[in-house]
């Protein structure tokens, strides 16, 4: 009887001791930084338990699972939206948010993501499809702008703030795409062959200019040179006749000067026909009346004159 009340009081005190480890287990909750917990009391909302160590009410409160505090983003996958001019484009978005109430994110949602989802893309396809593909291929900002403005006041009563909404890829049909291409490549060649066209005229224009001013720099050279020339020669004419009138020359002396002149006029290989001037006959006699009148009768040359 002893040994009955002994292992019946060791198993009383073995969940005794079970219990206590229970109660403590469900008494103390520690809740990470960035998280918050949601205690309900009896099935009824109680409070939200901040990060740290936390006491409950055991086998009274419950906690439910923690939510993330934290900013978390969303990548939903492509959706089809029809634009303006009727063609379907698919668009990926990406939706950053922050759940601000705990209490407003457990309670007045079932889920909030799945609902961020769905609001997104029933804005998404209203805003696009007031806009035809040029307009949504070149105005992300503008949409952007208009989808988180009614995200951000959808999910406010679910303690949930939207702070960006980016369109992630905008893709429109094949057939669309290739034309775009086309449409591209045609106004690249066109950029290209307008560039060529004006580097030909530059080109051109800049030839020509340096065209006239070689003609120009030329001419002037010729000008010059011709000037230097005349001037050269006057200045030699000048010296030679300043020359001749210093020397006093004579009759005989110019005579012999004009016959050694005259075999210089008729160089040159066109110089097939020769005329004699009248005044060779002339220098002849002078030369003939020099020599002879320096012999004198007796063919000694005569005396100089004093």
């Amino acid at each position: 009887m002893t040994l009955f009340l002994q292992i019946i009081l060791v198993i009383v005190i073995v969940f005794v001791v079970i219990f206590v480890i229970v109660t403590i287990f469900r008494a103390v909750r520690i809740v990470p930084q960035a998280t918050a917990g949601i205690v309900e009391r009896l099935g009824k909302y109680h409070k939200t338990l901040s990060p740290g160590l936390n006491l409950l009410v055991p086998f009274v409160d419950r906690m439910r699972p923690l939510i993330d505090m934290r900013e978390q983003v969303v990548s939903f996958p492509p959706q089809p939206v029809i634009t303006e001019d009727n063609l379907v484009v698919s668009i990926d978005t990406v939706v950053y948010f922050q759940v601000t109430d705990a209490r407003a994110a457990t309670y007045e949602i079932r889920n909030y993501l799945g609902a961020v989802e769905q609001l997104t893309t029933t804005t998404l396809r209203n805003v696009v499809g007031s806009l035809n593909l040029e307009e949504a291929l070149t105005s992300r900002d503008k949409i952007n702008s208009q989808l988180r403005i009614v995200l951000d006041e959808a999910t406010g009563k679910w303690g949930v703030r939207v702070g960006r909404v980016e369109l992630k890829a905008i893709e429109p049909p094949a057939s669309i795409q290739d034309s775009m291409e086309k449409q591209m490549r045609a106004e690249r060649d066109k950029r290209a062959a307008i560039l060529t066209a004006e580097g030909t005229k530059q080109a051109a224009i800049l030839q020509a200019e340096g065209s006239r001013q070689a003609a120009i720099l030329n001419a002037e050279g010729d000008a010059k040179s011709q000037v230097l020339r005349a001037e050269g020669e006057a200045q030699a004419i000048t010296t030679v006749f300043g020359a001749i009138h210093a020397g006093n020359p004579d009759a005989p002396l110019l005579a012999y000067q004009y016959l050694q002149t005259l075999p210089k006029i008729a160089e040159g290989e066109a110089s097939k026909l020769w005329i004699i001037p009248s005044e060779l006959t002339e220098a002849l006699k002078g030369i003939s009346a020099g020599f002879v009148g320096n012999l004198g009768s007796s063919g000694a040359p005569a005396a100089p004159k004093n």
